[in-house]
């Protein structure tokens, strides 16, 4: 085999090490355009996982690695004065130029032929000529520039600036410092990297970057390696009540957008793209070269485990691939919470110091309880009640804890009339220890149902069954029943009960039929269904009621710039688009009792390009609100057929986040949320009021009970059934009862939760 390294960076000296490693008769190449002592960046990161693969892959590498690493366990947030500290993290970092010079050093031992301050030929002459190319050659990759068609990349640039920079001030933890200025908030991420520096990004929005001033340096033509000294100044005269005298040291450092780089593959023919060329993840969360190291493990031992290097490359992307989306992911989150900081600083600084470090959704309430239990015992103000079970008001109602079953469509109504299906579902439902419960999807007319199943609320047989089974339920829990009414609007096509009704003529894709656009006589009648059916949800014994305003459905119609194409007063810009949603939840808020909830269910992104905005579902819901909406059910999608959501664990609580923190709104989280360390994670970090708990609520419906007992709370928020009283304590299973023997002779201390980077005599830095 002959192997050609593009870049000299971690990644590829890491690769050609491992490779030559493995299959010392390969002649392995590496191209590095810069001297071998130059080195851009200051200190690199690591996590425990990756320094376990690191120690298993080459003892040697990971020895001289570990001989420099600063380490600490601490997190600091510092907020408005204060700064709180969390523990049980566990981080190790060192020098990026002494790392490169451990990884030359061992790429020399191994005689990997490594060509410095040498330009790689293009990568198509060095595919001619070798088994394989690896391109190690960064964020802006001529590589993948090159095979643009094959690897079709995706280039994120944000627009919020930072700058890498480093200081001689040596901090003794990971500290997030967050500073309030009059043009705007600027944060810092800095961590100590050996005994004398410490990594210090300068981070703000584009909005505050031009307030502060530092727009006037965007465009100077600086030589490469040359700072932007200017704003360097600048920032330590804003920063120097952090700095503590302290000075920022650059190292070609000026104002950059980050790239979040994704590409639809890694590989053409023996060509295959390794770290950031591949895919890039935001500071704020992890070290693009702890991500590029851990490739090129993966891709020097899936050479050695397959036959030829096209059967190596794809197991190489299989295996890497979902590990990277998972952390862009993180990423992707932690990067959009910095990006919108100024929504959440007015918070108080134990919840802003929680929220801060939860905001990627990988840390949660449980992960850091376990880690630090002081620090969430702080953040929860010493209350033994886990966030979820703390009651909340809403409209006029008390629920007895924060757990919403959402609306489920069950489709067992039969003419419209719930049956014996409905009463099992919502009555286990809430005996099942929800705050609320939704009763799904029940139309206001009988052209207004989404398939034959939907249950209806127009007529008397329909009011009666409901009343049946509210008095039923109510019979057994005192958990508040709710019910969403709603007009399948052109999503009615689907039972094929004539022309569906819509707020423009569109169908719902290529197959279904085209709808009638709703007249004034259709949408007063449609005010008159509404209204007759809230009327009929109080007479039948319901707690709340929800308008379906989202998901496509005809109210939904109204709302999306997708949907709604009317020239009339009812379309064009938000304005006219909130009207007839407005007039309809107007008529409803006067004749539903003030003594109940009514909430509103809106789809905040239509997950299609030109769809409903950030600022549009803002506005929107301030807008209900405003019109008498006791809180907003935030969802999102299902408005247009060709949507293309972005699905993963809580993916759509950033939009109930959105809209709670611009509008104070009261909100219910909904989507993929399924464990109560999401749910207590996101009310305790103030991203929503509620949480809506669908799909793990059918799979368990007893789960909010099972949330309480798995966190030892036994109160009045988690009530058990009497009859069921004997199954509230967890059952007993394999082992449980067995007592382990003590195998110390003497007993190790248990290790501080609190560790933090104090080295015990300055050395000078690397040069």
């Amino acid at each position: 085999m002959r192997v050609a390294v593009i870049g000299g960076g971690p990644g590829g000296l890491y690769f050609a090490a491992l490779t030559k490693q493995l299959s010392p008769h390969w002649e392995v190449t590496v191209w590095e355009r810069n001297a071998p002592d130059d080195t851009f960046g200051f200190g690199v990161v690591f996590s425990d996982e990756t320094l376990d693969g690191i120690a298993q892959a080459d003892r040697e590498i990971y020895e001289a690695m570990s001989a420099e690493f600063a380490r600490w366990t601490d997190i600091d947030v510092r907020h408005r004065g204060s700064t709180l500290t969390s523990g049980g993290h566990g981080f190790a970092a060192l020098g990026r130029q002494h790392l490169l010079r451990i990884l030359q050093r061992r790429c020399a031992d191994l005689a990997v032929d490594v060509r410095y301050r040498t330009q790689s030929p293009p990568a198509a002459e060095l595919a001619a000529g070798y088994d394989l190319v690896v391109a190690c050659d960064g964020v802006r990759s001529a590589t993948r520039a090159a095979y643009a068609d094959t690897f079709a990349p995706d280039l994120d640039e944000r627009s919020g600036r930072y700058m890498w920079l480093g200081t001689d001030k040596v901090f003794e933890a990971f500290t997030f410092i967050v500073d309030e200025q009059e043009f705007g908030t600027l944060q810092v991420h800095a961590y100590p990297y050996d005994a004398t520096r410490s990594t210090f990004i300068v981070e703000m929005t584009e909005d505050a970057w031009r307030r502060a001033g530092f727009a006037e340096s965007d465009g100077r033509d600086l030589p490469p390696g040359t700072s932007d000294e200017d704003s360097i100044r600048r920032c330590e005269e804003l920063l120097a009540g952090h700095l503590d005298s302290h000075r920022l040291i650059p190292n070609n450092s000026k104002w950059l957008r980050f790239t979040t780089v994704r590409n639809g593959t890694w590989r053409h023919q023996n060509v295959v793209l390794l770290g950031d060329a591949a895919h890039t993840a935001h500071f704020s969360i992890g070290s693009g070269t702890k991500l590029a190291m851990e490739d090129a493990l993966v891709l020097a031992a899936s050479l050695h485990e397959h036959p030829d290097v096209p059967t190596a490359l794809a197991a190489y992307e299989d295996e890497r691939r979902p590990v990277v989306e998972s952390t862009q992911r993180a990423a992707q989150a932690s990067l959009e919470w910095f990006e919108r900081i100024d929504r959440y600083t007015g918070q108080e600084p134990h919840q802003f110091a929680f929220n801060l470090l939860t905001r990627s959704r990988r840390v949660t309430y449980d992960n850091l309880r376990v880690r630090d239990e002081g620090f969430t015992t702080a953040v929860n103000r010493s209350s033994a009640v886990p966030p979820m079970f703390r009651p909340y008001p809403l409209g006029g109602l008390l629920l007895r804890n924060r757990v919403v079953v959402p609306p489920t469509a069950l489709h067992t109504a039969r003419e419209g009339i719930p049956g014996d299906f409905d009463l099992v579902h919502l009555s286990t439902q809430a005996v099942g220890g929800a705050g609320l419960v939704l009763a799904g999807m029940t139309a206001v007319s009988a052209g207004g149902r989404a398939t034959p199943g939907c249950p209806g609320l127009w007529n008397d047989e329909q009011e009666a069954a409901w009343r049946r089974l509210t008095g039923f339920v109510h019979g057994q829990s005192d958990t508040c029943l709710g019910i969403q009414l709603t007009h399948a609007g052109r999503r009615a096509a689907s039972h094929g009960g004539g022309q569906p009704l819509a707020a423009s003529a569109l169908p719902w894709d290529d197959r279904g039929p085209v709808p009638r656009e709703a007249d004034r006589a259709d949408m007063d009648a449609l005010v008159r269904d509404f209204t007759a059916a809230a009327r009929r949800a109080d007479r039948a014994g319901f707690d709340a009621l929800e308008l379906q305003y989202g998901h496509g459905h005809l109210l939904s119609g109204f709302l999306s710039p997708l949907t709604n194409l009317r020239t009339d007063a009812y379309g064009g810009d938000l304005d006219g688009r909130l009207r007839f949603p407005l007039e309809v939840l107007g008529a409803v808020r006067e004749v539903w009792p003030a003594g109940k909830a009514l909430l509103v269910r809106i789809s905040a992104a239509d997950w299609a390009e030109g769809g409903t905005t950030e600022a549009d579902a803002v506005a929107i819901a301030g807008a209900l609100a405003g019109a008498g909406a006791d809180a907003i059910d935030v969802s999102t999608g299902e408005v247009v057929a060709h949507e293309e959501p972005r699905y993963g664990r809580s993916y759509q609580t950033p939009y109930a986040d959105l809209i709670r923190n611009a509008t104070g709104v009261p909100t219910i989280a909904v989507g993929a949320i399924s464990t109560y360390d999401d749910v207590n994670s996101i009310i305790l970090a103030g991203r929503a009021d509620l949480c809506g708990v669908g799909r793990a609520q059918l799979h368990d419906p007893l789960w909010t009970l099972h949330a309480a007992a798995a966190q030892g709370y036994q109160g009045p928020a988690a009530p058990w059934a009497r009859a069921w009283r004997a199954g509230s304590g967890r059952p007993p299973s394999a082992r449980t009862d067995r007592i382990p023997p003590r195998l110390e002779l003497l007993r190790q201390p248990a290790e501080s939760v609190h560790r933090r980077w104090r080295p015990r005599a300055a050395v000078p830095a690397h040069r």
